[in-house]
């Protein structure tokens, strides 16, 4: 079964790290994808994770992601005038071990 993956980087504000978690931790995953998570690669910057079975699969839940990053985007910093607030990255994956 082929794979799709999606990534979402932001940066938070001063302050809403733990406020950007608790968000996370309320939202329900319940049938959004086969994985997801969120890692934190420097101090407010952060980088979301879901792991798909298919790029249909996440074409499908598209309009449950938005309404769930809906909930935290006041905590965001804009990234730069034509990304906003969030850097997305889509694609299959390739290569897997």
């Amino acid at each position: 079964m082929a794979k799709f993956i999606t990534t979402v980087r932001y940066i938070v504000k001063d302050g809403c790290v733990e406020e950007l978690v608790r968000k996370h931790n309320d939202l329900d995953a319940d049938g959004v994808a086969l994985s997801q998570q969120l890692i934190q690669t420097s101090d407010n910057s952060f980088c979301w994770i879901g792991v798909f079975a298919s790029e249909e699969a996440i074409a499908t839940v598209r309009p449950k992601l938005i309404a769930q990053l809906d909930t935290f985007r006041h905590l965001l910093e804009e990234i730069s005038p034509e990304l906003g607030v969030t850097d997305p990255a889509s694609g299959p994956v390739v290569w897997e071990v």
